[in-house]
């Protein structure tokens, strides 16, 4: 049976957060806000407590999890050592949503890491997720609190839709801050390299390393091993298909078209590129602010998984600051493929006819 346990975002009530921390000390799984995604949380040192994580996620193994410190000291039990570059990063950076590859303490077990010889580490600076790890006193093992391949949680009530009986408390701590996961870089010989973007861009990492490369994977291309997590499955996906358009000029013309053969869709994009469209429409924001529209993001593609709609057209975005990794969640959930015309979708859908015979897409 799952507890929820409702607490104050800004300063969480200590009897609440040391009942949680006693869950964790217990082998149990916790799932707890961050400021980026909500993540389901376990002893990182324990084997058995890590393994109810993929269980309750149905995750693939070898996809490793990042662990969660508060604190400097805590690091040092994780991993073996700290370069001289990457800790520059970490004082400059932490708490916040920078994951960092580093070489792995052997306490932390092997399922925690998918046998890789590195660890993938944050410190996150949300108060609810700092008090949970320093009341339990020991690093918390956590992915995104959600079923494999679905979008990722930025409220309690995806974590509730998605773990509720598969874990064993759901702390409620209101909506997230940035909407997507951490930024996961790995130094080698001081160059940074980007395997996964977030938060923190390539433009912020150049003021702490002198070369920050930008890895194929961070683009959408698929890894055939996980050197880190989000590298080599499918995620951020919703349940029925979603298209990904990357011209904006392109994205109206395909909805409006779509609109006017009777085809019934929704139209997920910036309050911008929306209002002339005769679809459904689910609003991701401003189109000059792309941290609203990442924030908003995965909570727009839940929403279309509960609406009528068969499926979605999602529109582009620059790929410099946050709009890369937004651009690489949209890939990943769209299979990494941007379509450009509404031929592919009946294509891979069934033709026009086809489509208003089975009276699912059209009326």
């Amino acid at each position: 049976m799952t507890e929820l346990i409702k607490v104050d975002a800004i300063k969480p009530e200590r009897s609440l957060m040391k009942k949680a921390a006693c869950v964790i000390l217990q082998g149990g799984t916790v799932a707890f806000p961050t400021e980026t995604v909500y993540g389901l949380g376990a002893n990182a040192f324990d084997h058995n407590a890590a393994r109810k994580i993929f269980e309750a996620k149905n995750r693939p193994a070898d996809n490793p999890l990042i662990v969660h410190v508060s604190s400097f000291d805590m690091l040092s039990d994780v991993c073996e050592f700290v370069p001289e570059s990457v800790e520059r990063a970490l004082k400059k950076f932490w708490p916040g949503p920078l994951t960092v590859l580093l070489q792995k303490s052997e306490k932390i077990p092997e399922i925690v890491t998918a046998r890789l010889p590195t660890v993938a580490v944050r410190m996150p600076a949300h108060p609810v997720a700092l008090a949970l790890i320093e009341e339990s006193g020991v690093p918390i093992a956590a992915p995104s609190a959600n079923l494999s391949t679905r979008p990722s949680p930025t409220k309690a009530e995806h974590v509730i839709q998605d773990l509720w009986g598969k874990v064993d408390v759901i702390i409620d701590g209101g909506e997230t801050f940035f909407g997507v996961e951490s930024t996961i870089i790995q130094v080698e010989d001081g160059k940074a390299t980007i395997l996964r973007p977030g938060p923190y861009t390539r433009e912020e990492l150049l003021q702490v390393f002198e070369e920050v490369e930008v890895s194929a994977f961070a683009k959408g291309a698929k890894a055939e091993r996980a050197m880190a997590p989000g590298m080599k499955y499918k995620h951020y996906s919703p349940s029925k298909p979603l298209y990904l358009v990357c011209d904006k000029q392109k994205f109206v013309e395909i909805s409006l078209e779509l609109s006017r053969k009777g085809v019934q869709h929704t139209a997920i994009g910036t309050l911008d590129v929306l209002q002339n469209l005769k679809s459904k429409k689910i609003a991701l924001g401003r189109g000059d602010n792309l941290y609203e529209v990442a924030k908003n993001l995965f909570d727009a593609l839940r929403k279309f998984d509960s609406d009528s709609s068969a499926f979605a057209l999602i529109h582009g975005f620059p790929e410099q600051g946050i709009g890369l990794a937004i651009m690489n969640r949209l890939r990943k959930a769209c299979g990494g493929v941007c379509i450009s015309s509404c031929e592919e979708i009946f294509n891979s859908l069934g033709s026009l006819n086809n489509l208003k015979e089975k009276s699912v897409y059209g009326f």
